[in-house]
């Protein structure tokens, strides 16, 4: 490397190390950053032109950010700064919402879409995947319990930088945002017989052990999504985005909404 590519690799370094920063690895994950208003500090890429290219090609809105932003070093700079470098070849920095700006839009009220509730998973990946669910469907955020950081970059990847177009955040059960709290539990009533409010927070357990007696005993509904006998449980992904297309379906559709179009799978 030459003296500049130190420089911006000691840059990287520096801003990596501040409290609130989040690794965003991928063309997608900073897509998303900077087309939902997150505080992107750096990136840096082995191909400017191939990426100016990409955006262009797959999301020509962050053209111009990306193009003020992008800074191309050699891959095997990139290399040193990253576990394994993305195939797009390009990794972001970017700045977490605070915890009380989360806060804040999870309590706001009246609330126009429901809080997804994740009690203390283990999955990084089916967080991730969680968070990209709901801001595919709207959901005012997602809220886990327990150890888990729900912006460990693992989780970021999963979401496909999601989480920049939704409120997620950490927080123990006492701190709930208001709103009546829906528990899916094998016990509760079958799901097709009642509708989700749209202040509605839907919780969701792990996949072995379920929810807590804690969360259970505060739940204002216990529901249950039907399986065929000898079946255990659902994905947990699959869980919550059976809850919120069960949410959306009780809803009429907005202005705008009966005709927009929308990828159902893919990278982002």
């Amino acid at each position: 490397m030459n003296d500049v590519d130190d420089d911006v690799v000691r840059g990287w370094r520096a801003v990596e190390r501040e409290p609130g920063t989040v690794l965003l690895d991928g063309f997608h994950p900073l897509k998303h950053a900077l087309r939902f208003g997150g505080e992107v500090r750096r990136v840096l890429t082995a191909d400017r032109a191939a990426l100016l290219a990409l955006a262009a090609e797959l999301a020509d809105d962050v053209g111009p950010a990306l193009a003020a932003l992008a800074v191309e070093v050699p891959e095997p700079a990139l290399r040193t700064l990253v576990p394994r470098l993305h195939p797009t070849g390009v990794i972001a920095l970017a700045v977490r919402p605070s915890a009380d700006a989360n806060r804040a839009a999870l309590g706001h009220r009246p609330r126009r879409a429901p809080v997804v509730l994740l009690e203390n998973p283990r999955n990084l990946g089916n967080v991730g995947a969680v968070i990209r669910l709901a801001a595919g469907f709207g959901a005012t955020g997602v809220v886990t319990t327990g150890d888990l950081d729900p912006w460990h970059p693992t989780v970021v990847r999963g979401s496909a930088g999601l989480h920049f177009a939704t409120a997620v955040e950490r927080l123990a059960l006492p701190e709930l945002p208001a709103g009546p709290l829906y528990v899916l539990d094998p016990e509760g009533a079958d799901i097709r017989t009642l509708d989700f409010p749209d202040d509605a927070l839907l919780a969701f357990g792990t996949e072995r052990h379920g929810v807590s007696a804690e969360l259970k005993a505060r739940a204002d509904h216990l529901v249950a999504v039907p399986m065929q006998p000898g079946v255990s449980s659902f994905n947990l992904a699959t869980s919550v985005a059976m809850g919120l297309f069960h949410w959306m379906s009780g809803r009429r559709p907005m202005e705008g909404q009966e005709n927009s179009r929308r990828h159902v799978s893919g990278p982002g």
